[in-house]
């Protein structure tokens, strides 16, 4: 396969935007203000909540696609470029991991090929050595620390490699050989990091079952954030920059230390506010201690606001503090020494020669001097806080991680800061790499929670809507993404809501007028309008079932995410299964939500029909709503297709 066809002409993609933004927007703010019922609020607000965030939605898609960039051939590549190819792996089997690293090898532009292996399988490496392939494993420093999965896979390799460009390749992604030819071009530009290609999936049957091509997001999606300088890392595919890489970690490094050193001031501000209130009232000389300290807290706070380089700032805050603890002490060790004296002179006395007593004494006080010990503890844990900050990052494999390692994927996250600090991104629109996709609704289910989870994990700890360095159509355009994913909960309210009237005929709106048809049909319309003229003929109906199908793994997403950042919990990385399980046959047990909500939307149609046919509803509304449960029907009917599927058959793929 080769380039998939191009977007549709700008100025008919702004209008379907024009005309999606202004009849969502409209449909939007008539409902919140007139159409509400609010005397069923526990319907009809959860009702236009879903509402809302699906114009949201698709103001989002339009914004992204207003700016499609449609790139020709990359220039000529760099002179001398030396590249480094990673195929990175786990436990996936041995025959796909050697078919990647072998056509990895076979690519023309000259480089050097790696296989990252993260299973350290020694037969593996006897082949790669066989066949001229480097073979890279953890070093000894990973032993009992994070492993970071991927992210960490990759980072380990990078200290171990020195191209000045990286392909990245998942196990199953078989390159082609121009694949460099093809992409080493767009780093002329200097100010480029990264490179994304399309995946493409050569084991997906044309009707594809399981969602597994994203023509529209390897398309017009990337090709619109690519306008906004926002097209994102993909996890495989691409190749970076190692120079943009390294400045990310060592960046990431000093700024992830900064953020410990200005908590640990911090947490010194309120131990030092704590001890002076415990302070006895004419303990003056307590008290200018502390004072002294925590005037020297604000000023080391001041030099990081400041830009002072944080090794001086805490190698000077460390020097003050330690003069004033040990002016403490010497005057502590003083008068000690003094009582010492008399106990040794009585003690003399008595014998009538010197004690051994004073000797002892003498050394005990001279290593407790060395300790640098103060009487007021709130000096010592202010000392202790600064010197724990962990410079080396002891806990970690290595202290730089240019890979970002906050989320069990680690793409998106390292794209959004690279763009946050300044470099630009290009989406190459032609499929260079042929893959594997699952060939099971068990797999498939592990890769998207997956995904969405990593999404979650980036979202709930670097929101893009605040990161520091980007741009606000980038902070959007990744925003746009992480959103898409809470998309579970209004799927929810969308099959609960007809289900609700038909059965028991409680209606989320003030009524079925023929101004809230006016309103909605019009949008329903442009919106699906929108999807055909930025596909252009790419099938998107697939994608769309399934944002709404999926809604269980999206809030499992949502729910696990929080769980992780939030509350702390675990959080398992699960890779996706390249061998397709055995199984005894179909597994029903892994779609039993949408099975339950296609029982209820059949069981609401002929309570609906028996009220109508009593006489105990409109048939307005129950018409209606019956079309509506036939929509929801239509979409949930691929879940069928899904448990049923097999994997592919001889001559069903494209």
């Amino acid at each position: 396969m080769s380039r998939a066809p191009s977007p549709a002409p700008q100025w008919l993609i702004r209008v379907a935007v024009l005309l999606t933004v202004v009849l969502g927007v409209n449909y939007v703010v008539w409902r919140w203000l007139f159409s509400v019922n609010w005397s069923a609020w526990w319907i009809a607000v959860p009702l236009i909540l879903a509402e809302t965030y699906s114009i949201i939605d698709a103001l989002l898609f339009g914004l992204t696609v207003w700016k499609v960039k449609r790139r020709g051939d990359a220039p000529p590549p760099p002179p001398g470029a030396t590249v480094d190819v990673f195929v990175t792996t786990y436990n996936e089997p041995l025959d796909l991991v050697q078919r990647t690293a072998l056509a990895a090898r076979d690519i023309h532009h000259p480089h050097r090929t790696w296989i990252l292996d993260d299973g350290s399988r020694t037969e593996l490496r006897d082949w790669a050595e066989a066949h001229g392939i480097g073979w890279i494993r953890r070093s000894a420093d990973w032993v009992d620390r994070p492993r970071h999965a991927k992210a960490g896979n990759i980072n380990n390799a990078l200290m171990q490699t020195d191209g000045e460009f990286l392909l990245i390749l998942d196990a199953d992604q078989v390159p082609t050989p121009e694949i460099l030819d093809r992409t080493l071009g767009w780093f002329t530009d200097d100010d480029v990091a990264l490179v994304q290609t399309p995946q493409y999936f050569v084991n997906v049957p044309d009707h594809d079952p399981l969602g597994s091509q994203a023509p529209l997001f390897y398309g017009p999606i990337q090709q619109g954030k690519d306008g906004w300088n926002a097209a994102f890392f993909c996890g495989s595919n691409a190749v970076l920059r190692r120079e943009a890489l390294m400045q990310l970690g060592v960046s990431r490094y000093a700024r992830e230390v900064e953020t410990a050193v200005r908590r640990a001031l911090r947490t010194s501000d309120r131990v030092l506010a704590s001890a002076r209130r415990d302070l006895a009232e004419d303990d003056d000389r307590l008290r200018s201690a502390i004072d002294e300290v925590a005037a020297e807290v604000r000023g080391a706070r001041a030099e990081l606001d400041a830009g002072v380089a944080l090794a001086d700032v805490t190698y000077g805050f460390q020097q003050r503090i330690d003069a004033v603890t040990d002016r403490l002490v010497a005057e502590d060790l003083t008068a000690v020494r003094a009582d010492l004296e008399v106990i040794a002179g009585l003690e003399g006395a008595i014998a009538g020669e010197s004690s051994p007593l004073a000797v002892l004494d003498e050394v005990a006080l001279d290593r407790v001097s060395r300790r640098a010990w103060s009487p007021l503890g709130a000096l010592e844990t202010v000392r202790t806080l600064i010197g724990a900050v962990d410079m080396s990052r002891d806990d970690e494999a290595q202290p730089v991680m240019p890979l970002a390692t906050i989320s069990v994927t680690e793409d998106m996250a390292t794209a959004m800061r690279l763009h946050a600090l300044g470099w630009r991104s290009v989406y190459h629109h032609e499929v260079l790499a042929h893959g594997l996709a699952p060939e099971d609704l068990g797999s498939m289910l592990t890769q998207r929670l997956r995904w969405a989870q990593g999404t979650m994990q980036v979202m709930l700890r670097e929101n893009p809507l605040l990161v520091r360095g980007l741009k606000v159509p980038q902070r959007l355009m990744y925003f746009a993404t992480m959103w898409s994913y809470l998309s579970g909960f209004a799927a929810v309210v969308y099959v609960t809501a007809p289900v609700v009237y038909l059965t028991f005929g409680v209606l989320p709106v003030q009524s079925l007028s023929s101004e809230f048809f006016v309103r909605l049909i019009p949008f329903l319309l442009v919106n699906q309008l929108l999807f055909l003229v930025v596909g252009k003929g790419v099938p998107t109906w697939r994608g769309q079932q399934y944002s709404l199908v999926l809604f269980p793994t999206w809030i499992k997403s949502v729910t696990s995410a929080f769980g992780n950042v939030v509350l702390g919990r675990h959080l398992d990385f699960s890779v996706t299964p390249k061998e397709r399980p055995v199984t005894d046959g179909p597994q029903w047990h892994l779609v039993k939500p949408q099975l339950v909500v296609i029982g209820a939307l059949v069981v609401a149609v002929l309570l609906g029909l028996v009220r109508l046919a009593v006489g105990q509803a409109d048939p307005l509304g129950v018409w209606a709503n019956i079309a509506w449960v036939v929509y929801d029907l239509v979409i949930f009917s691929v879940v069928i297709q899904a448990v049923l599927y097999r994997g592919p058959t001889e001559g069903s793929t494209t």
